[in-house]
């Protein structure tokens, strides 16, 4: 079974499995990938990210066995909205770095280690794309939410997400072991999490190169330095304008990086 696979658990490694909500977008791609953890045998189960507040998609979830606890990678409503209802549902606490989406007193934290479902993951803090986002390490996989994305490349959600913690979030990623599959938050799985993450560097490294010399060259023509609108419809003049507003936020935390 192959990605996209609506309302159907498809297992992508011996330990995860990804059940896809039902809400795509040009944000979302094909929708919220919902991640559901255990080791073989055992009956209970981790569910990192339940997703938007469907009442179909959650109700999936709840029906996969009992369920140990609740992590979430980040507050984004598409990964989290639903997470305080699905927990109170199967009388789980939700985990997270931040105190508001929790639910039960133990947070997250990177450098945590989550012993439950016959697992143990660790949990490393990978801010960037938003100051609380975090990747969640298994033996064989890392889950990494929105910082890396099964096809195509993420937004650093300026003001709250901050370019230089998204490289070095990336950087941390890409020493990961070889063959470490990515696990993301939307899109299909990856075969390797340092093959990605160097990718995604590279991107980085050529936007801000695009965005420098487009502000050199609209402060020369305007007089003064443009705005992120005007950036983005230089740099990003070959994207679907669907997309521009998202744009935008990633072109602000290159402007502020570049001034940093």
């Amino acid at each position: 079974m192959a990605h996209p696979a609506y309302g159907v658990l498809r297992q992508v490694t011996p330990t995860a499995a990804v059940l896809l909500a039902e809400n795509p977008s040009v944000m979302t791609l094909d929708g919220t990938n919902t991640w559901v953890l255990r080791a073989p045998g055992e009956e209970t189960c981790v569910v990192v990210d339940p997703g938007p507040l469907d009442e179909v998609h959650l109700s999936r979830i709840a029906a996969l066995g009992p369920v140990a606890q609740v992590l979430l990678t980040h507050g984004h409503a598409d990964h989290a909205e639903g997470a305080a209802a699905f927990a109170e549902r199967v009388k789980a606490p939700v985990r997270a770095l931040d105190p508001a989406l929790r639910l039960g007193e133990e947070g997250l934290a990177g450098g945590d280690v989550v012993v439950a479902a016959g697992l143990e993951i660790r949990v490393l803090a990978t801010p960037g794309h938003t100051s609380d986002s975090l990747c969640f390490l298994l033996d064989d996989a890392v889950l990494t939410g929105d910082t890396v994305l099964g096809r195509g490349t993420t937004v650093v959600a300026h003001p709250d997400g901050r370019l230089g913690d998204y490289l070095e979030s990336l950087r941390a990623l890409a020493d990961l072991p070889e063959g470490t599959a990515v696990l993301p938050g939307h899109g299909p799985e990856l075969p390797d999490a340092g093959t990605a993450a160097r990718a995604y560097l590279a991107h980085r490294e050529l936007r801000l190169a695009q965005v420098r010399a487009a502000v050199e060259r609209l402060t020369e023509r305007l007089g003064g330095p443009p705005t992120a609108r005007q950036v983005v419809e230089v740099v990003y003049a070959d994207v679907d304008r669907a997309l521009w507003s998202a744009a935008e936020w990633s072109v602000r935390a290159q402007l502020d990086y570049l001034r940093g």
